[in-house]
C-alpha cells in the first residue's frame, strides 16, 4: 500500500476586541490521494432531512418536550478506522535515521475520505448500547420509546437534537 501524505493546519483564533485568543494547529491527512476499493470501501455521513426535524420540532411542542441541541466536539477524530490505512510520517515527526517509516492509522484523521462513516459507526454503536433504535424510515433519527422518559436523537452529522419529556433524562443522555 501506499501511504498517503499529511500536513498541518494552523488558524489563530482571535476575541471580539481583536486580541489573539489562542492559537490552533492540527495534523490533516491528504485524503484526496486515497484510492476507491484501496484506502477506503465507501463514504457517508448521516443528514436529517428538513421534514424529519419538522416532525420531531412539532412532536415536542405539542406534547410540551423539552429540547436541547449539542454539538459534539472533534467529531473526525472519534471514530475508529476499519481499513488499514498508513500515512507517512508528519512534518518534523520524522523518527532519526529512519525516514521511511509511516504510521499506521488506527482513528480517523481530518481529510480522510471514511472520517464521517467512521463517526457514524461509531455514535450508532453507541445510541444502540443505550436502548436506542432508528426506524426503519429514517435512519439519522433514534427514538427510546419509554412511558415515562421518551428520549429521541436527531442526527446531523456532528450536531444532535434531543427531545425528551425529562430533563434529568436528556442531561444522562448527553453525558
Amino acid at each position: 500500500m501506499k501511504p498517503i501524505g499529511c500536513r498541518w493546519e494552523y488558524k489563530i483564533k482571535y476575541s471580539t476586541n481583536g486580541s489573539v485568543n489562542r492559537y490552533k494547529a492540527w495534523l490533516v491527512a491528504k485524503g484526496y490521494a486515497q484510492q476507491h476499493g484501496i484506502d477506503y470501501d465507501e463514504m457517508f455521513s448521516l443528514f436529517a432531512k428538513l421534514t424529519s426535524v419538522h416532525v420531531l420540532l412539532a412532536v415536542a411542542a405539542t406534547k410540551g418536550w423539552y429540547l436541547h441541541q449539542m454539538d459534539v466536539k472533534n467529531v473526525f477524530l472519534q471514530g475508529e478506522l476499519e481499513e488499514h490505512v498508513y500515512m507517512v510520517q508528519p512534518p518534523r515527526f520524522q523518527s532519526g535515521m529512519n525516514t521511511s517509516a509511516v504510521c499506521k492509522l488506527k482513528k480517523s484523521l481530518y481529510g480522510l475520505k471514511q472520517v464521517l462513516r467512521a463517526w457514524n459507526t461509531k455514535i450508532m454503536q453507541r445510541l444502540r448500547r443505550m436502548s436506542f433504535v432508528p426506524p426503519k424510515s429514517n435512519s439519522s433519527l433514534f427514538v427510546r420509546p419509554s412511558q415515562t422518559r421518551p428520549v429521541s436523537i436527531l442526527l446531523y452529522v456532528n450536531y444532535l437534537v434531543i427531545v425528551g419529556a425529562d430533563l434529568g433524562e436528556i442531561a444522562r443522555v448527553k453525558s
